[in-house]
């Protein structure tokens, strides 16, 4: 499948947003929110210290830590990666601002968002890392991948067409539709769950191992939740083969039956192992390329084309 410049940098740019994702994850697991108090410096520097005595005077030693500075500068270099690239992606989308203008006006979404969410990272950061702060962001960050899969999507519809009957794909948007509901659903609980560690974690300081206890009724639904999503997978599995669905889509399919069963198992082990950070990690990055290959689904349904056209 050739692509174009457009499309080459548009896959890179949602590849890249994913991949900030991890990076982000991986911040907050370590702890290193923080690791540089300022921004858009870090200690009142553009290239951060990599010892306390390189400190500015006005910063406290004893607070410094190394490892969580250079975690969170690399987080903001990405960060601003990131813009560049969705700025080329823009740019690149003036080519369909006459033969498909929905290309551009979502390409220039995703531009207008990533300036506000560079906006907010600075927030967070003044807020002191505030709980409602970081989910807002995370699902800020959601938003951004997915407008830049929609466009690309838009950008390559020709090449991923796929052909249903109206029936089948009345079906398979109504069960695809539901599973990124519930799917959904759970990120925002999941972020709800996860507040509440925060709280017990860094507010109230207790052990590790009593940290899931403080979730009470909240993670007791989000964990229920869970099964929702895997039933309404395997209804989607059961069409997909009863309705004779092409290859492309059964397979994209069985991608997201093994994402959920993933979360699933990711979740039970943060359960069983007192939450330790890279199954954190591994939990927030899945659940994102998760939602993104959801709403893939259901673009590729929603823009089929009627069998015998």
């Amino acid at each position: 499948m050739k692509l174009n410049l457009y499309q080459k940098t548009a896959i890179t740019t949602v590849i890249a947003t994913l991949v900030l994702i991890l990076i982000g994850g991986l911040v907050r697991a370590a702890g290193a929110g923080l690791g540089c108090p300022d921004w858009p410096q870090c200690f009142g520097m553009w290239i951060p210290p990599t010892s306390a005595s390189e400190l500015p005077s006005q910063y406290d030693a004893s607070l410094f830590n190394p490892i969580h500075t250079w975690l969170e500068y690399i987080n903001r270099l990405v960060g601003v990666l990131i813009g560049f690239l969705i700025t080329l992606t823009f740019i690149f989308s003036f080519r369909y601002r006459k033969t498909d203008p929905v290309v551009t006006i979502s390409s220039g979404a995703a531009f207008i968002l990533v300036l506000v969410q560079g906006w907010l990272g600075g927030q967070v950061v003044k807020s002191g890392l505030s709980a409602g702060m970081i989910t807002i962001h995370m699902i800020l960050a959601m938003i951004i991948v997915n407008t830049l899969l929609f466009a690309s999507f838009r950008a390559m519809n020709e090449k991923l067409a796929t052909v249903l009957t109206p029936q089948t794909k009345k079906i398979l948007m109504i069960v695809s539709g539901a599973i990124l509901f519930v799917t959904l659903v759970q990120l925002v609980l999941g972020t709800q769950v996860r507040e509440s560690i925060d709280v017990a974690k860094n507010v109230l300081g207790l052990p590790r191992e009593q940290w899931i206890d403080t979730t009470d009724l909240l993670y007791a639904v989000h964990r229920s939740f869970s099964w929702l999503v895997v039933i309404l997978s395997f209804v989607l599995l059961y069409f997909n083969k009863k309705r004779e669905v092409p290859g492309r889509l059964v397979k994209i399919g069985y991608a997201i039956f093994g994402l959920i069963i993933l979360q699933m198992l990711l979740g039970l082990g943060m359960e069983r192992l007192n939450i330790p950070g890279t199954l954190q990690l591994l939990h927030l990055v899945s659940v994102s390329v998760l939602i993104c290959i959801e709403f893939l689904f259901m673009l590729m349904v929603g823009f089929s084309r009627k069998a015998g056209a």
